[in-house]
């Protein structure tokens, strides 16, 4: 009888050491949301996705990650603002002067617009020509905010571990492999 009493009190002392005590340490409670992780020379950049505020647009990455499709690209596009990737003929050094223009070739086709989520550092959003029912493969990851791009392109996720990485990234940089966690 004692061990049982013993037992439920040190049960109970265990849960509310978790849910308040401000002098205990929680660990963050982990995330079910899918990890994208890119291995670059620098350094490795990952990404947690939002799948439940826009569910298409992961859904569309997931599947593009699953060939394989970003593994060995060059991040073609790098500002003082972001830098961004996903064109598959960024493979060819030849094809240089043309970065950017090319996506998967299947657009997903619906603007996720989620107003919770702006364009901030480490933001990560679906890059497009004009038209965010075109956004496809190109992403971009925000490396200082950027406000006037709130409302005109989907948010999908934001880097949870590298933004030092994002940081030093220049035009042609590779991404050596490319996975979910």
């Amino acid at each position: 009888m004692r061990a049982c009493i013993a037992l439920a009190t040190a049960l109970v002392m265990s849960a509310w050491a978790l849910t308040g005590s401000a002098d205990v340490q929680t660990k963050p409670v982990p995330t079910t949301n899918p990890v994208l992780v890119f291995e670059t020379a620098k350094g490795t950049i990952e990404i947690e996705l939002y799948a439940a505020e826009a569910p298409k647009s992961v859904a569309h990455v997931l599947a593009l990650m699953k060939r394989n499709f970003y593994r060995a690209q060059r991040f073609h596009r790098v500002t003082a603002s972001l830098v961004q990737f996903g064109d598959p003929q960024s493979r060819d050094m030849t094809k240089r002067d043309y970065w950017g223009t090319m996506s998967s070739g299947s657009p997903i086709g619906v603007f996720e617009l989620v107003k919770k989520y702006t364009h901030i550092r480490g933001t990560v959003g679906l890059a497009h020509s004009g038209n965010p029912l075109g956004a496809d493969s190109q992403l971009y990851i925000m490396k200082a905010p950027s406000p006037a791009l709130d409302g005109k392109h989907a948010i999908i996720g934001r880097v949870t571990t590298g933004r030092n990485v994002v940081a030093q990234v220049v035009v042609a940089d590779v991404i050596r492999d490319a996975r979910v966690k």
